[in-house]
This record gives C-alpha cells, structure tokens and sequence, in this order.
C-alpha cells in the first residue's frame, strides 16, 4: 500500500503507514475511501465487533472494492443481515461438518489420484492449474451438490464473471446465470431428489425455491473458487522453495500442519465489513456506514505473534491464521477446503518427489481481475 493512499494524522508509521491503534485510512481500487485494520490482534477484535457487518443501510453510495458482485460492496439486508446470517450456518453447517467432511475424505483422495494419473500419462510436463487445481474442487462440489460436471465450463465462465473486480455488467451477468442454473436444479432435484446437499435443502418444506437456489450458487461459487486458489499458490510457495517440496515427501506427517501453514503464508484479500453504527475503534473514530478493511495479510504475518512470519515453517505452532476467517464469520466449507489442499499436497509430493518449476516464478502471472486471485497457469515437471 502507498503512502499516498493513508492520510496525513499523527501517529503513522512512515514505514507501514499504519497508526499506534492499526487503524488507517486508505482508498479501495475503486478510489472509494475506508479503514485498513492490520495487526493480529485488532483484526481478530474486529471479527468479533458485533457492528460490523457485509450489509450497508445506503448500498448504493457505500464505499466498494471493485464491481465484483459477491465481494465489490455491500451484500444482504440491512435490517435482518444478522438473523440471515445465522439462519444461513444453521441450514448449511451440518452439511459441512468436520464429521461428514472425514466420511468424504476417502472420495476426495480418489478425484485426486485419478486426475493425477491423467496428468501423469500426458507425459513429464503438465499445467498444474488445469490438470489440478481447477478440477479437483469443481468436481468434489458438482458431487456434493448433485450437479453435472459436465457443465464445468459454463460454472467457469460464471465463477469468473461473478468475481470480476471492473465490469460490473459482466459481474452481474455472471450472477444472473449462475442462479438461474441453480434454480432449475432445485427444481429437478424436488422432482427427483438424490443423495446431495441440495437435495436434502429441498427436503426442507420452510426453504423457498429462491432460497435454495442462492445457498447453491453460494456454495457453487465459494466452494471451488478459494480452493482452486489455495492448491495453486500453495503449490507454487513449495516448488519455489525446493527444500519444503522434501521435507513434505520425506516426513509425510507433517501434511496438516504444512497445509495449516501454507493457508497462513498465503496473501489473502483484506475482508470488507461496514459499521452499522459509529464505533471507537483504539480511540480511532469510525463512522457508521464507514468501509473497514480487515488486513488479513497483516494479521497472518504479524511478528508479534508468528516468529519470522515471512518463513514457511511446517512445525509452526504459534497463533491460528484467519484465511478462513474467524468466530461467527468463520468459513462453513473450512473443513472441505483442508481436505482438498491436504489430498492435492500429499499425493503429489508423493508420487512427483522430483517436481519443478517448468518456467521462472517471476513470469507466472496473477488473475488480477477477480478479486480472489491466483494463478493463470502453473508449468510444471518431474
């Protein structure tokens, strides 16, 4: 972040430009103005501050982080955001359970194997992105949903349109059709119901069809898109590091802690939240309606808590990162994702012990233009 982007006040630092208390002001893309929280700590107070929430009273002249339909600005109902919310964790949690995530670990270890296998028999060189990040996770959630992979291409598109961080028609298209392809299936699957989420959704006779459809196209969405992130960039933070790629192969045990670590290493967007009410945040005066940022970069690297944040240490035990968030904002599908990483990290350190970069790192290009992140392309061999 510039020093242009933080405002003059006393306090600053020079160096990070944030204030004593870890509030700054900042600008978002947009050019709109709001409030970065860095630090472990306050971020973790702010998870927590009850007058945050992702809805704003006046959505159409609150501040936004890009035109992305699902993250750009406010989302939900003002008045009833905190009710919506929990109704929403109440109704979809125990289909993500830790419980039932471990019953379908064995499924998710298969997905990867065959698709590694694939890869494998294309010979000594692959683009990791399209061999593995990208369908591991699309065809776990098609499964756990009940819809067809086949129309993998036509969720892409979507997925991609939805998250766009500058058109915003493009955004809203993306939304458009991505319920529009949910609410026919709830409609099938009322006529024809199967063993899968949605199906058990519409079992549900308080559940309205319009209601199914979005917690399928959330789940459409969130339930692949951050897991084809994480597998790509945990990827390449061990292949950039050759000494993590053999010590993961050698000490196979280490899987969940590496995953752990890997999740805090990352760079992960700064969350929005809106103030619902004016707030005094370490004696920072927030406004109501006012943009909050929370730093999660900053918090899963804070060196008051993680010794030498910027290193990559699998027998870390210090600290709990926030890349799935925390408290009542803590990701539902936390459980599946660390299934899908463990799978995708394991099998391959196993089965590829001499894998490489096929290009340098610093010619790997980001997708810059949703607001999740990521990899374009990931050329590897072995």
């Amino acid at each position: 972040m510039t020093s242009e982007l933080i405002s003059s006040q006393e306090g600053i630092c020079p160096v990070t430009g944030a204030r004593a208390s870890g509030m700054s002001r900042t600008l978002t893309p947009t050019g709109d103005p709001a409030w970065l929280a860095t630090g472990y700590h306050l971020v973790r107070e702010l998870f927590v501050e009850p007058n945050l929430g992702r809805s704003h009273p006046n959505p159409e002249t609150a501040s936004r982080m890009g035109e992305s339909a699902f993250f750009g600005g406010p989302v939900g109902n003002f008045a009833s955001e905190r009710a919506d919310h929990l109704r929403m964790k109440s109704l979809l949690q125990p289909h993500f359970s830790v419980r039932r995530m471990r019953e379908f670990q064995p499924r998710v270890e298969a997905i990867t194997a065959r698709l590694i296998d694939d890869m494998a028999a294309q010979g000594s060189a692959a683009d990791l992105h399209t061999a593995l990040a990208v369908p591991l996770p699309l065809l776990v959630i098609c499964e756990l949903l009940g819809v067809p992979y086949e129309d993998q291409d036509r969720f892409r598109e979507w997925v991609s349109a939805v998250g766009n961080v500058s058109d915003r028609a493009k955004a809203e298209w993306g939304v458009g059709e991505l319920f529009e392809y949910c609410r026919q299936s709830v409609q099938r699957k009322r006529r024809d119901p199967g063993d899968d989420v949605t199906s058990r959704l519409c079992a549900d006779p308080e559940l309205s069809e319009q209601e199914i459809a979005t917690f399928a196209m959330m789940l459409l969405f969130a339930g692949h898109e951050t897991s084809v992130v994480h597998i790509g960039v945990g990827v390449l933070m061990l292949l950039a590091e050759p000494s993590l790629w053999r010590t993961l192969h050698e000490n196979p045990a280490l899987l969940p802690t590496a995953t752990e670590e890997l999740l805090r290493a990352c760079e992960p967007t700064n969350l929005p939240r809106y103030a619902r009410t004016d707030l005094d945040v370490r004696g920072v005066r927030v406004a109501a309606g006012d943009l909050v940022l929370l730093g999660l970069t900053s918090a899963n690297h804070d060196p008051t808590v993680f010794t030498e944040p910027s290193r990559v240490d699998f027998t870390r035990q210090e600290g709990t990162h926030f890349t799935f968030g925390y408290g009542a904002r803590y990701c539902i599908g936390a459980p599946l994702a660390r299934i899908e990483l463990q799978a995708a990290f394991g099998q391959l350190v196993s089965r590829f012990p001499d894998m490489r970069l096929a290009v340098d790192k610093e010619t790997l290009i980001m997708r810059d233009e949703v607001f999740t992140g990521g990899l374009h392309t990931l050329p590897v061999r072995w």
